[in-house]
């Protein structure tokens, strides 16, 4: 996998080999004096998992982080090597890595974007890590034409163009010069110039397809529609047109999405200007990474399907345009009003839904002009190392990418910016001395943004090495999507672990000066769900933990810091994915200290940092048999709204009550055993990490998730209706989903009825892997 950890120089002879020995014999009794030293000066303060409720002194109460008395304790090392390490990071730094990264576009697969990684390659080399490398794969991307632009037209009944569709965004000042800055689209679009009559679709969700053919009677068959930005992801909208007999779909992000109220578009503030597009790309891919070989990685021996035939391309033309041209286009609409309030935006237009317009100008048609080329081009990811010294085959792992539509000055580059400065504080540690007891990977991920490919490629690669030695796994793309509060998603495994560490990093909240992250964060955003915490986000994807976390059980999680949802309601922020992304909006209007850019490292990097050093993994069962009941709760309480139906077809929830019931009981006697473990038995040691690693394992259906092979985490998975949400008990979720719709509801009860079995065997098996071994 990688030759810094496995790597091995052959034998001289005999006498080198017995020299080794001996080397290896000494090397090995130096290290157990010295692990059962530190290991075994912890006793006083053992590891003590406390369920989600948390007292306010909870960090003492934890063996990761409670103060020792003695100071020449390993738990004081480890304490003042992870305060050196938290202070060792400097938001200056991250400020100047975020300059230098944005200064040109690094789209997937160009010469800029390689050259950047190249780049971090030689940093991360001084920076003094064990190793670094370039990984690369040879994946399908996906570009516009340069001889054939991209536009979408209205023409009038002899076929004359009225009125055209702008053909790139005005450059933000100071960009102006900056050459291959890519027009708006949407990467993966189907070729084409459809014609047709306009409907439109709201958001493009199911039920917004639903309202309009069940409730309303349109058909858009042989339509081209047109739909906003916003609540879902893109491809998920494109497959739903699809279902619905669409030829050809318009994407545009509406002011009500994508402009907060009283902000002026950019320059002047962080609203998006009226010619800013979204691009992105519209693959249908539900973890199956590269297109063309999907399950495996795109390496130079790997059979490939045609380009024409690869998994989760779209089968009609998709484009992207700004709320300028969206207005040009639905001004004249015509058709009946639209069926709620909550379908109209802010655009000053009716928001008729069509099909076509008004009687005045009902001879005219939409034309879409699409000639954008897939092609399979390389893609390089950077790995870096630090090799571990008592458990160097278990890796922590912390990745984002570097890859942007353009400038991306939020997306990726305020996340690549942090990894690059935990990178430096990670080595400047390194070359002081000091090693983390297990192994930490450092990557900087490729294409990203054309459907996490440089993530997924080398997950497939690595998958035998990484199920076998995969601790976790932190994702750092965006530090900041706001600057009201953090927000964390993340494995139950997890949950514990991030209260302690969040209790541990101040606060940069003003109001807060004094208080730590935890308690700001808690009185911004409290639990719904647990009493006295803060809230927790279950994962989706659209992200690169995606392969990580659903197809290989790897406990995983993410924080940055985000803007407050309860009241902003505008979708994502403002200039996501347009030529707007800028260093400057950073800058200026998120984050000028870069205070939260900061605090974003802290958490991440202390995640990294704990996940590494903890003697006993800082995961803690209990959280997750809890999480489980609750969503089991959740789907039941779903299931209740047809009781006539759960009688009529026998469908009963006992067994995965029964299942998570034992869950809970076997999570509880195992905290009970972690707190009596002798820290100096090495193998007792090694023997429950292993059972806290490999629970996430335990979760996991090879067999996956019903026509989603790579989705196979049976508790959580991307809905199937909208890919960045995450949905619990995935497969349960969608038999049930609007089940009154379907044709044979036997069948679709007795689905019902299997994946409840499924989801019952599954925790059950789970529960028996935390069993103490006989």
């Amino acid at each position: 996998m990688w030759t810094s950890l496995g790597a091995r120089s052959e034998s001289a002879g005999p006498r080198a080999a017995s020299g080794r020995l001996w080397a290896v014999v000494l090397g090995a009794a130096a290290s157990f004096f010295l692990l059962g030293f530190l290991i075994g000066t912890v006793r006083t303060n053992p590891p003590s998992h406390r369920g989600l409720v948390q007292p306010a002194n909870a960090a003492r109460s934890r063996g990761w982080f409670a103060k020792p008395t003695d100071q020449k304790t390993s738990l004081s090392t480890h304490e003042d090597m992870r305060t050196a390490f938290m202070a060792e990071m400097k938001a200056e730094n991250i400020k100047q890595f975020l300059y230098n990264f944005t200064r040109l576009p690094h789209l997937a697969g160009t010469k800029e974007n390689m050259h950047l990684a190249q780049q971090i390659q030689a940093e991360w080399k001084k920076f003094g890590l064990d190793s670094v490398q370039l990984v690369h794969y040879d994946v399908l991307l996906s570009y516009p034409d340069d001889t054939k632009p991209n536009y979408i037209s209205i023409i009038d009944e002899h076929g004359n163009e009225v009125f055209n569709t702008s053909l790139s965004e005005p450059p933000p000042p100071g960009y102006e010069a900056v050459a291959d800055v890519v027009p708006p689209y949407n990467a993966f679009s189907a070729q084409g110039v459809p014609e047709g009559e306009l409907v439109y679709v709201n958001y493009g969700r199911t039920e917004d397809f639903f309202t309009l053919e069940r409730d309303m009677g349109i058909n858009c068959t042989g339509k081209i529609v047109i739909a906003r930005y916003g609540k879902i992801f893109r491809g998920n909208k494109v497959k739903n047109a699809e279902l619905a007999g669409a030829k050809g779909i318009i994407l545009y992000s509406d002011p009500a999405d994508y402009c907060a109220p009283g902000v002026d578009p950019y320059p002047n503030g962080w609203d998006l200007p009226g010619g800013g597009a979204q691009r992105g790309n519209v693959l249908n891919l539900n973890g199956a990474g590269d297109p063309l070989t999907p399950g495996y990685p795109a390496k130079e021996y790997m059979y490939r399907l045609d380009k024409s035939s690869g998994v989760g391309l779209p089968k009609i033309p998709v484009h992207p345009i700004g709320y300028h041209d969206a207005e040009s286009l639905l001004r004249n609409m015509g058709g009946p009003a639209p069926p709620h309030s909550s379908w109209k935006g802010n655009l000053n237009v009716s928001y008729n839904v069509g099909p076509g317009f008004t009687e005045d100008h009902s001879s005219r048609k939409v034309k879409m002009h699409i000639h954008s080329n897939n092609e399979v081009r390389r893609i390089y990811n950077v790995i870096g190392t630090i090799r571990g010294t008592v458990e160097p085959d278990r890796y922590v792992i912390l990745g984002g990418h570097r890859d942007s539509w353009v400038f991306g000055g939020i997306d990726p580059q305020s996340g690549a910016a942090v990894v690059h400065e935990i990178v430096r504080s990670f080595g400047k540690l390194r070359n002081e001395g000091w090693r983390p007891r297990r192994t930490v990977i450092f990557a900087s991920w490729d294409a990203e943004e054309f459907g996490l490919l440089g993530s997924t490629e080398w997950a497939e690669e690595n998958a035998k090495v990484l199920q076998a030695r995969g601790v976790a796994y932190i994702n750092a793309d965006s530090s900041v999507e706001g600057n009201y509060t953090l927000r964390v998603d993340c494995t139950p495994l997890m949950y514990s672990l991030v209260y302690s560490l969040t209790k541990k990093i101040p606060s940069p909240d003003e109001g807060f000066e004094g208080k730590s992250l935890y308690e700001s964060w808690y009185k911004k955003n409290p639990s719904s769900e647990y009493k006295e915490v803060p809230r927790i986000k279950k994962l989706g994807s659209g992200n690169d933990f995606e392969a990580f976390f659903q197809r290989l059980g790897i406990a995983s999680g993410r924080a940055r810091y985000s803007k407050n949802w309860n009241v902003e309601k505008y979708s994502s922020y403002p200039v996501y994915h347009s030529v707007y992304e800028t260093y400057e909006i950073v800058e200026q209007f998120y984050d000028p200290t870069f205070k939260n850019h900061l605090t974003v490292a802290q958490v991440r990097g202390g995640l990294v940092f704990e996940l590494a050093n903890s003697v006993v993994l800082p995961f803690d069962c209990r959280d997750y048999a809890s999480a489980v009941s609750n969503y089991a709760h959740i789907i039941y309480n779903l299931s209740r709204n047809h009781e006539e139906e759960l009688a009529t077809y026998s469908v009963s929830f006992d067994a995965l009550f029964s299942a998570v019931k034992n869950f809970t009981e076997v999570a509880a006697s195992f905290h009970e055993r972690l707190q009596q473990i002798d820290l100096n038995n090495l193998l007792a040691v090694r023997s429950l990490n292993d059972q806290l690693m490999f629970l996430e394992r335990a979760f996991i259906d090879p067999l996956g998730l019903p026509g989603r092979p790579f989705y196979r985490h049976v508790i959580f998975a991307p809905s199937s209706h909208n890919k960045y949400a995450g949905e619990s008990f995935p497969g349960i979720y969608d038999a049930m989903f609007d089940i009154e719709s379907k044709a044979d509801q036997r069948e679709a009860w007795e689905e019902v009825k299997r994946q409840i079995s499924i989801a019952a065997f599954t925790v059950q098996a789970a529960a028996d892997t935390l069993k103490e071994v006989a």
